[in-house]
């Protein structure tokens, strides 16, 4: 018996060490059965189940799930694991959902999410962000000169020139333009 682990790595991929060796395994015929302590330790997609299944039958390696008593030899046993791997991949998708809509509406509240982008500051209440008004003059500077088609590394020097510096007080490079371009600085003026 071999105990595989993938520490760690997440089930929404297929892609990870441990599982990898597993299908090495199940392709050269070494294993006739697969245990896993829960199935959405294994996937969250049905999609990628359905794969691992597929792959499993064709070796003849059954699938086994402890936490919900599943064994892929037997069609119901099949039928529930499939049911159980939609769950898992809805429920997934869902708090991704959830995620997302909490931090869009934090951000349209003018909340802090994530790293605070170049042109604002933390505002003193610790919570909302707020224009900082040296970072503000850079954008502006940045987006006239690229409107009038001055490219990114000129831009970079043009700033240095200026002694103007990055938020970590660095010199200005294309790829800090560059970043800040991608953004579309006119939008957070």
């Amino acid at each position: 018996m071999h105990v595989i682990r993938d520490g760690g790595a997440s089930a929404k991929t297929l892609h990870r060490p441990g599982l990898q060796q597993v299908l090495d395994m199940a392709q050269g015929r070494q294993v006739q059965a697969v245990i896993v302590a829960k199935l959405d330790r294994l996937t969250r997609s049905v999609k990628d189940l359905c794969e691992l299944l597929e792959v499993f039958e064709r070796r003849g390696v059954a699938l086994i799930s402890v936490a919900e008593s599943l064994d892929t030899s037997s069609a119901s046993g099949r039928l529930v694991m499939n049911i159980m791997a939609a769950v898992s991949q809805w429920e997934r998708e869902a708090i991704a959902e959830r995620t997302r809509d909490a931090l869009r509406h934090k951000r349209d509240k003018g909340e802090r999410v994530g790293n605070i982008a170049f042109g604002f500051r933390l505002s003193a209440d610790g919570k909302h962000v707020e224009p900082d008004g040296d970072e503000q003059a850079v954008l502006r500077e940045i987006d006239q000169l690229r409107n009038s088609g001055v490219s990114l590394r000129r831009i970079a020097a043009l700033l240095n020139a200026k002694a103007l510096r990055t938020r970590r007080g660095t010199a200005w490079r294309l790829e800090h333009v560059a970043r800040l371009c991608s953004r579309n600085c006119a939008d957070r003026l």
